[in-house]
């Protein structure tokens, strides 16, 4: 039987999430790339908090890949400004091309290390 891109993705989410846990030291740096945006997370597993979030949707660029970068660095900003500049990149099934590439090569440069 084969499966939809759907039933492949949550299979990859599962994969990645088994291995990707959250602590204190190093948090859960989480994205959900829609076909108009990402949304990306900071998330502390142990205590259940979020600790910064960002969406494209609020920046300003025209391109898709250019909102995603630009949003990547806002995230980069608000994470080193509580504390936190070292996490766990959860790419939440999504392959590692395209915008979700672009986005981790960002949060790299602004400072995150991952």
């Amino acid at each position: 039987m084969k499966m939809t891109k759907t039933q492949m993705k949550d299979r990859r989410h599962k994969r990645v999430r088994a291995r990707v846990i959250g602590t204190a030291e190093r948090p859960r740096l989480a994205i959900f790339k829609s076909n108009t945006r990402i949304v990306a997370q900071i998330i502390d597993d142990s205590k259940g908090v979020t600790i910064a979030g960002v969406s494209s949707s609020s920046e300003k660029a025209k391109k898709p890949l250019d909102r995603a970068i630009a949003s990547a660095k806002t995230l980069a900003e608000m994470a080193k400004a509580k504390g936190v500049t070292k996490v766990v990149f959860d790419r939440g099934g999504f392959q590692y091309i395209g915008t979700v590439k672009s986005f981790a090569d960002a949060a790299r440069e602004a400072g995150l290390q991952f």
